[in-house]
Order: C-alpha cells, then structure tokens, then sequence
C-alpha cells in the first residue's frame, strides 16, 4: 500500500510566520487534491517547547544563521518557530485534515532538533511514524510539505534507510533556501540516495 506523508505545513513556515518558506502558501491546494488521491494520509508536526535548543534567542549573542555545538552536533540557530500550542504551530487553516489517520510530532527534546518525520537529528529519538506506516502495510511513500531542503528532505532520506520505496512529489514541496541553488542541492542528494522524483500531475 502507498501513503502520502504531508511535512510541516504549519502558520510559521508561511508567509507570515515566524521563519516563512516563500511562496510555502503555494503548495496548500496542490496537498489538497492530492489527498484525494490516497486511502492513508499522516503529517508532521514540529512541536517545540520555549526552551529549544535550535532557537537562537536560547543562545546569548547568537542570531539565525549561525552555528551551535548542541548534544555533539552542530545545529543550525532558527528563529523561534511552533512553539506547542501557539498559533505558528497549528497546520494552516486551508489545508484539508480530514482523511488524516495521524499526526506525528517532533522537536519536542529541547536537547536535538529534529528535521525528520522518522527520528531526530541524533537518531536516538524515534517517532514511531516507521512502525505504524509498516504496521499498516505501507511500503510507498510519497513525500510533500515544508520545506524541501530540510524536514522533507530528511523524511525521505530516513524513509529510504526504513526500507519504504519513496517519492518527492516536486511541486508539492517549496524550500527555505539560505542559498539561492539549496532546492536542487536537496533534490539531487534525495535523487541519488534512491528516491523518484514525481509531480502531482502524474497521479
């Protein structure tokens, strides 16, 4: 059986919110048609407490785009994005939920952040998003949301070490871009470690 997993289309990756994907608002009624088109839907949820440790307000004279070493790892700093509970954090209000069979969050340990739907950036946290789509017989994944460079990114290449057969569904994902040429930077690492890129008019 296929799936299609729908990463981070929350109000803080929009236009608007607090680390805005361009155009991220693009892609909402591409998600909604292709919903119709699957039987088993989940999304992603990033899911921060205040204190997270990818924030750059958490590190005195520390802005976004500059580095950390954080639990052995160099992080990246962020704005401070879906904070639980807060309004950034909820998915956007056009976006359909209602074939939804889960919704997994992430980002909750203020000690790692976590990019991937499958584990965090340590791979010490797991979701449990791997065993419930196998307990359900989903072995192909189709892979879409926000933002391409990052979480979708690190969805599909953890999907790929699961074992599961995935595709990025190009136009159905748009990317945070620090640097001008990290959309296809992304795509051509997820091409080569095996995933099929597809777009939605080919359902």
């Amino acid at each position: 059986m296929r799936g299609l997993i729908i990463v981070d289309v929350q109000n803080d990756f929009l236009p608007g919110g607090a680390l805005a994907v361009d155009e991220g608002d693009q892609i909402i009624p591409i998600i909604n048609q292709l919903q119709s088109r699957f039987d088993f839907i989940i999304a992603t949820q990033d899911w921060h407490p205040e204190n997270h440790g990818s924030f750059a307000a958490n590190h005195p004279n520390k802005n976004p785009g500059e580095f950390v070493i954080l639990e052995g790892v160099q992080q990246i700093l962020w704005p401070v994005h879906c904070v639980q509970g807060t309004f950034g954090s909820e998915f956007h209000q056009d976006l359909n939920q209602e074939k939804w069979q889960a919704v997994f969050k992430k980002g909750m340990n203020p000690l790692v952040d976590s990019y991937s739907g499958f584990f965090d950036n340590n791979k010490k946290g797991d979701t449990g998003l791997s065993k419930f789509l196998k307990d359900h017989g989903v072995e192909e994944i189709f892979v879409c949301g926000l933002a391409e460079d990052y979480c979708v990114k690190f969805t599909v290449l953890d999907g790929l070490n699961e074992g599961f057969k995935v595709h990025l569904i190009l136009d159905a994902t748009k990317a945070v871009n620090l640097h001008p040429d990290d959309f296809a930077k992304a795509m051509i690492e997820m091409e080569n470690a095996g995933a099929i890129i597809t777009h939605s008019d080919s359902f």
